[in-house]
């Protein structure tokens, strides 16, 4: 070939090769030299794996049969630049195969150059007797498979099923072969069935946990539905769905129905029953089926000390009577649950408020009568939280919680008695869990601030003593109230470093006071129970007054008399502290049951009188009488009084007259911060 021929060659070799490199079809390019000579100049691997590993002659590639044959066909082109040749029969190691073959003409100077491409049509009888046996296999698989099974292309059809998918199902074969899957789909399954055979055609087994399959005779089966893609070179173009049955009969379904929706120790519908049941009649509702629901939350008063005292046994003999209590004040508008442990709650459906605070008060009478367990008599009393729609609120969760914050404001209030929503009792967070989520970062987002409430002295007007009272502003919720968080906080355990930030931070104010030059003053601070119970505790003050070098006597220690429960171990810390050199108060004072007691045992600086003794004390004449008497017995025993809650001028006028030395309250001022202090004060 002269060098123009050779180029072209090179270009059409590669174009070939490009084409058809990695294709089943067999491409072959042969050159005719001057003499009519033919050599094989190019195979593609398709070519080569298919007639031989070698190809340097054309005697080594094809046998002398199969050359021959297309040396013909090469030959009958004259003046044409391609022929075909369809169904074309060529032998090859004694089996007959039939091709496709295109012939094409690549040049035409001296030494011709033709493109052959061969497509075979013809499996051998090795290879088909391979395909019949996985077939076989496959039917076999599926066929007997227990679960029912079908086969079903990318666009929905189904093209194979399995007799157990038959009898299930109930059709005969020619209804469901080669009909689309979804018709035979409830709509509400639909949606979640066409997400899974999206995914399965992404090439992902995927499952379905309930999808609704019509049967032969109308009614839905509850079906388990796992689709499994089928590959083909990365392409998906059917996949198997394998069917579980999971329709339960009537029996066994009305069995498991009562227990999702009964408490199973009272009989009574049950929390998820309640949040169904709630949600349905606030549709009705909307729907102007019915006006007004009132929700009661039961909360029965000191549960635990029975079940402690008695034995969880006997614990849950008297939820079962209680339950049979309230179970006689059900009538046609309402609906009763076991929300929790000691918990219950009714739905009223269309009372009013005043027949709903009678119903309330029908509950309280039932409980008020006594229980007999074991020839033994007790009495149960229960606090009542009522939430009521639409005027607290017109959703599910918010009716449920507004009713629990009624519960918590009787229950705190007194108990054995009934609290409707109101909106000072509008929580800032929506549970505690939430709450004690946000608390546990207070201090590192600095939400947290100290307040100090000015201590006045009623005989100079002077102030030389504060009391310091945290304060939260959470960054979301805004202000939250030291009665919502500091018990959260003691039942936590987060009041240990909550109370070590406290003292820090006062520490740190009275060193500032300090180097400024101000004058001498002290700073209160409330300790909580579990803080002055631990063993180092005295330790952790004495390291705080060390490293900001404060005077002792300018902190002052308040305890409540619930955190002197064990005598030896009170006075030994106690005693610890005056050592130190810290004032200690007793905060509260009177509201324990040995106050006298511990006052002559104890190392005690102040005593604070609680402020429910000065409410109203100038119009009360015995609460006067027993402010008088703590604060003559302070005095007698040599220690200060300050007064608590102080807000009006009538009570400064009975407490200077009994020689109260100090008193702090609304009256002088509110607790302020630490700026206000330092421009006001210091």
């Amino acid at each position: 070939m002269n060098n123009s021929a050779e180029k072209k060659l090179a270009i059409n070799n590669h174009l070939v090769n490009v084409i058809h490199e990695n294709s089943l079809t067999f491409t072959l390019l042969i050159e005719k030299n001057k003499k009519s000579e033919f050599s094989i100049k190019y195979a593609n691997t398709a070519a080569a794996s298919f007639f031989t590993n070698t190809f340097q002659s054309p005697q080594h590639f094809f046998s002398e049969k199969v050359w021959n044959e297309l040396f013909l066909l090469i030959n009958t082109f004259v003046d044409e630049k391609r022929k075909v040749f369809h169904n074309f029969p060529l032998t090859f190691q004694d089996s007959l195969y039939i091709f496709d073959i295109s012939i094409l003409s690549l040049q035409d100077d001296a030494s011709k150059v033709f493109g052959i491409t061969m497509i075979n049509k013809t499996e051998s009888e090795k290879e088909k007797n391979a395909l019949t046996k996985i077939k076989e296999k496959y039917y076999s698989l599926v066929d007997n498979n227990t679960d029912p099974v079908l086969l079903i292309d990318e666009n929905g059809i189904i093209r194979y099923c399995n007799m157990v998918a038959l009898k299930i199902l109930g059709y005969d074969l020619e209804k469901l072969i080669n009909y689309p899957v979804e018709q035979f789909i409830e709509e509400n399954s639909l949606r979640n069935f066409k997400i899974m055979l999206k995914q399965t055609l992404s090439g992902y087994a995927t499952e379905m946990q309930n999808c609704l399959i019509q049967h032969d005779n109308g009614h839905y089966l509850h079906l388990h539905l796992k689709a499994i893609p089928i590959k083909n070179e990365d392409h998906v173009n059917e996949f198997h769905l394998v069917i579980r049955d999971t329709t339960i009969n009537s029996e066994e379904k009305d069995k498991l129905y009562y227990l999702a929706y009964h408490d199973q120790l009272t009989g009574l519908w049950n929390r998820r029953a309640l949040k169904e049941h709630l949600r349905e009649n606030l549709n009705k509702v909307a729907d102007g089926l019915t006006n007004e629901i009132a929700i009661l939350r039961i909360d029965l008063d000191r549960f635990k000390l029975i079940n402690e005292s008695l034995g969880y046994t006997y614990g849950d003999e008297l939820l079962k009577k209680i339950a049979d209590r309230l179970i006689l004040i059900l009538d046609k508008s309402s609906n009763l649950y076991r929300q929790s442990g000691d918990e219950f709650v009714y739905i009223l459906k269309g009372k009013s408020k005043e027949e709903t605070s009678l119903f309330a008060e029908s509950i309280l009478k039932e409980l008020s009568k006594p229980i007999f367990l074991d020839y033994q008599e007790y009495f149960v009393t229960a606090s009542i939280g009522i939430s009521m729609y639409p005027y607290d609120g017109k959703k599910m969760d918010e009716l449920l919680i507004k009713a629990d914050q009624a519960l918590y404001v009787a229950k705190d209030r007194g108990r054995a008695h009934y609290r409707y929503y109101h909106q000072q009792m509008n929580l800032s967070f929506p549970n505690e869990a939430l709450m004690e989520s946000h608390l546990r970062r207070a201090i590192e987002k600095e939400e947290l601030s100290i307040h100090f409430q000015p201590q006045v002295n009623l005989e100079t007007d002077e102030i030389n003593s504060f009391e310091a009272l945290l304060r939260w502003n959470n960054r979301k919720f805004g202000y939250v109230t030291p009665m919502q968080f500091i018990p959260l906080a003691e039942e936590s355990g987060m009041i240990m470093q909550i109370g070590d930030w406290v003292l820090e931070e006062v520490c740190r104010q009275l060193k500032y006071w300090q180097e400024k030059g101000h004058r001498p003053v002290r700073i209160a601070v409330n300790i909580s129970p579990k803080q002055f119970k631990q063993e180092n505790f005295a330790v952790k003050i004495l390291e705080k007054i060390n490293k900001y070098q404060i005077s002792p006597c300018s902190l002052e220690v308040e305890i409540t008399e619930s955190a002197m429960t064990d005598m030896h171990d009170t006075f030994a810390m106690l005693k610890e502290l005056k050592d130190i050199g810290v004032i200690i108060s007793i905060d509260d004072f009177g509201t324990g049951y040995s106050s006298l007691s511990y006052l002559k045992k104890y190392p005690i600086d102040i005593i604070k009188i609680d402020q429910s003794f000065i409410k109203d004390i100038e119009s009360d004449e015995k609460n006067a009488a027993i402010a008088t008497m703590i604060i003559r017995l302070a005095h007698s025993l040599g220690m200060e009084v300050i007064a608590e809650g102080v807000e009006k001028d009538k009570q400064v006028d009975i407490l200077k007259a009994a020689n109260c030395q100090k008193a702090q309250g609304y009256f002088f001022s509110r607790p302020i911060p630490i700026a206000d202090i330092n421009e006001a004060y210091m």
